[in-house]
């Protein structure tokens, strides 16, 4: 594929994921962060497969960019994850002095 088709394959996957998130409503942003982690460890693996076969420099700079880049967002989103869920999370009940027996 030439760099053109390359190209707009890329502006229209951006701009497809874009419309696509913007419209979430609030309450699935959770579950739509673990399905991107998803679909980041997909990319992760098909840039690992592209850095292993690659025999230009520049093409194996872009995926072992591309392989630090999606591990990055991995990360991130399971901490931010985490960190929502922890909000959500019910809070343990203080004991009461008159509880106490």
């Amino acid at each position: 594929m030439d760099l053109f088709g390359l190209v707009t394959i890329t502006v229209l996957a951006v701009f497809l994921g874009f419309e696509v998130v913007s419209k979430v409503s609030s309450t699935l942003h959770t579950p739509l962060m673990s399905e991107a982690n998803a679909i980041h460890g997909i990319i992760l693996l098909g840039a690992i497969m592209v850095a292993g076969q690659a025999d230009d420099p520049l093409i194996l700079a872009v995926s072992l960019l591309a392989v630090v880049l999606a591990t990055i967002n991995i990360v991130g989103g399971f901490v931010v994850t985490d960190r929502m869920l922890v909000m959500f999370a019910a809070k343990p009940r203080r004991a009461r002095k008159d509880d106490a027996s």
